[in-house]
């Protein structure tokens, strides 16, 4: 069967030489102007304007209510104007803490005070700026003054604390210290707090991140021992922005929650440190030799405590209410002005910035800059395009969350799709979102050529996957959080797709003083031929969906890939119900394996509770149906639409992923309304795919799962609606 109606009229191959390129969602004559503004577009791009760009806006420490941080707001202003941008910044404020007081030290058995302040190196000047670097610490941890034994909890995830339970060891009343890696840092906390622990402390070790990799830096680009990564611990997975405006924008007289009311603030104080400061404080804790899988790359045995090593945190912060500022270019297209098609990657930086994210931020700009050319020179984009530089994601996609909850009826009627970067560099392409537009994504994969290679960074990255065993396909992944796609595709219902190149750019830069121009030249992307390539491919998706005469959206791979969601769970269930009713005779006949290490303390197991047949029917009936619904919209030919059934056809699909949403939203964090795409209650950035059938399994949550399995199943039956109604047409 043919793919879509938009292979029979829509996409129209052009032969150039032995290649041969298609275009979803364009005429044949469109097509071709399509095909020769792009290579009009892709000639307009300079790895000069990305160089000197990046020296500017990461000359200084630019955290959200820094003076540096205005001042790159207003260049940035200033640069799309000058490009043809309608541009003006739209101001927010925001609880933002900065520390006042750091103090970590051992108490017992022997002392030791944390020194809490990385090395200056030699020829990095940036990393010399005294008083003007951020101090390293975790946003949105709570003051507290707090001493007693401490625990090693490996990274701090679930299976970790599973693991210290057949231990019997409880981290009720301790202090813990944990791994960063494993999951979302500000995970660690919270699941100490949830199990009784008053204070938390997180390190990098060289295992994962330091010299066990490499080279430190300077020498090298891994983390140096006295790096320490900051970052936010507010939990996101509640719902990410000010913290004080759960759901509506943070405006300068908005409402606010009192600070002690906000439930995404943390429960217990937490640090990070760097392992030169972690190795005292590991080497003086006994107890039981941690698992083999726990221990890092420190010359010291691993032990887990608690105790004898005692530990004293005191942390204090000043909590202000700081601007941040989002910077909004629009350039109002010709035929559609109100549909839009938005672009965007943060400004704000923990430290200077240069990887993440100012290496993405000179791409977007470089990509509006050339297409600012083009529209001087009479094309013009026939839909309205927004460029956003966003303020303060850093410490939890505030300015982006804030834009979306102020504007977000606008945003629900004109937005066609939302198109992310973060941080950028050498390597493979990364391409993540909604699976409506992985056809369209893999088409212009196709077109834009690696640097290093010489072959498109389609197949760069199908070679690569073969290599790691993955699929011949070029697929999108399903996206969690972590950067600002996440208001608007899990709050607003806006089709998004996060884009950026890696793999080959390893280091321990992230969130600390060392991400810096020179450290980004030496080991990133020297001659930013990765930042022209994300350009080159982030501004071809721009242009297509700006342009096309039908929204490439596609639903065939759409529905492979949530079916796919579906059967994972399932067997997931049905494995862990094998296992349980396995366990559970086990435990009746008396017969227990010995614990493998004879060392470790045997601990006569409990009957686990049964899993129970859970009734997935609904949404397989409706996935079923659609099946059809979608043969039929993908194999009828649309060729004789007049303009405006075309038109109307265009609305009808820059809705379809808020059909995908619900209004209530997930259990127990109604901000997160997408049924499809969600991150993990306990994952943080990590995704979970169909998130309230899942996480209720994975919960054990048998009643909420089957309610959650009736609620997939009326989102997929009223997204089936959406599709029959676009049939006839």
């Amino acid at each position: 069967m043919q793919r879509n109606f938009f292979i029979i009229l829509f996409v129209t191959a052009i032969c150039t030489g032995n290649a041969q390129t298609t275009i979803t969602g364009f005429t044949p004559d469109n097509a071709k102007k399509e095909i020769a503004l792009e290579k009009a577009f892709e000639g307009k791009l300079s790895a000069n304007n990305l160089d000197s760009w990046m020296q500017r806006m990461s000359a200084e420490p630019h955290w959200v209510g820094t003076e540096y941080g205005r001042q790159n707001a207003e260049w940035i202003q200033k640069q799309f104007k000058s490009w043809g941008y309608d541009t003006k910044i739209e101001t927010y404020h925001v609880l933002f803490p900065y520390p006042k007081i750091r103090i970590l030290e051992l108490t017992a058995p022997t002392t030791y005070k944390a020194k809490l302040t990385p090395a200056a190196v030699e020829g990095d000047k940036y990393t010399a700026q005294g008083d003007a670097l951020l101090p390293s610490y975790n946003a949105f941890s709570k003051d507290g003054d707090v001493e007693a034994e401490l625990v090693f909890v490996n990274y701090g995830v679930p299976e970790d604390y599973e693991q210290l339970e057949k231990l019997g060891i409880d981290v009720k009343g301790k202090i813990v210290i944990a791994k960063y890696y494993g999951s979302w840092r500000g995970i660690k906390p919270k699941l100490a707090a949830e199990k009784g622990a008053i204070g938390c402390i997180i390190y990098s070790d060289p295992k994962d991140d330091g010299y066990v990799q490499g080279d430190v830096y300077p020498k090298g680009p891994f983390k140096n021992k006295t790096g320490v990564q900051r970052g936010s611990v507010m939990d996101m997975p509640l719902y990410p922005g000010d913290v004080l405006t759960p759901g509506y924008a943070a405006t300068k007289d908005a409402k606010r929650l009192k600070r002690e009311d906000a439930p995404t603030l943390t429960k217990i104080p937490v640090l990070p440190i760097s392992y030169e400061d972690a190795q005292p404080l590991l080497e003086a804790l006994k107890g039981q030799v941690a698992p083999e899988t726990w221990r890092g790359g420190l010359p010291i045995t691993y032990h887990i405590g608690p105790g004898p090593a005692k530990v004293h945190l005191k942390l204090e912060f000043d909590w202000q209410l700081v601007p941040a500022h989002n910077v909004i270019a629009t350039m109002k297209g010709t035929d559609f002005p109100d549909q839009w098609v938005l672009r965007g990657n943060h400004h704000d930086a923990w430290v200077h910035g240069a990887s993440d994210p100012v290496s993405g931020m000179v791409a977007l700009m470089e990509e509006a800059r050339a297409i600012g050319e083009l529209a001087k020179n009479g094309e013009k984009p026939k839909r309205t395009l927004v460029y956003c530089a966003w303020d303060a994601e850093e410490p939890g996609l505030i300015g982006s969350t804030e834009w979306v909850e102020d504007h977000i009826k606008e945003l629900q009627e004109k937005a066609v799709a939302y198109i992310n970067t973060d941080g950028n560099g050498r390597g493979f392409l990364s391409a993540g979102g909604s699976h409506t537009l992985q056809v369209m994504v893999s088409e212009v994969a196709g077109t834009v050529t690696d640097p290093q290679k010489g072959v498109s960074v389609k197949e760069r990255k199908i070679a690569h996957n073969r290599i790691d065993g993955g699929s011949d396909d070029f697929e999108i992944y399903a996206v969690g959080s972590g950067s600002d796609y996440s208001p608007f595709i899990q709050h607003a219902g806006i089709a998004s797709l996060n884009l950026g190149y890696g793999g080959e750019d390893s280091g321990g830069e992230y969130h600390t003083i060392y991400d810096t121009y020179p450290n980004y030249k030496r080991f990133k992307d020297p001659d930013f031929a990765y930042g022209v390539a994300l350009a080159n491919t982030a501004g071809r998706i721009v242009l297509r969906l700006a342009n096309a005469d039908v929204l490439p959206l596609e639903f065939e791979q759409w529905h492979k890939t949530v079916s796919s969601y579906l059967d994972e769970i399932m067997k997931e269930t049905d494995t862990l119900r094998k296992t349980v009713e396995k366990h559970n005779k086990m435990v009746d006949s008396n017969t227990f394996e010995l614990a493998a290490d004879p060392k470790e303390p045997f601990v006569k197991p409990e009957k686990e509770e049964a899993v129970p047949y859970l009734d997935f029917a609904p949404v397989q009936n409706q996935l079923a149906s659609l099946k059809s619904s979608i043969d039929t919209f993908e194999s009828t030919d649309k060729s004789n639409l007049s303009p405006e059934k075309r038109n109307k056809l265009n609305q009808e699909l820059m809705q379809v992923e808020q059909v995908l949403t619900t209004e209530k939203g997930l259990p127990r964090r109604s901000w997160y309304k997408h049924q499809i795409y969600a991150p993990g209650f306990y994952t943080g950035y990590g995704v979970k795919t169909l998130p309230g059938v899942r996480e209720a399994i994975e919960q054990k949550d048998w009643k909420e799962a089957q309610e959650q399995i009736t609620v997939l199943a009326e989102t997929l039956e009223r997204f089936n609606r959406h599709i029959e109604s676009m049939n006839t047409l």
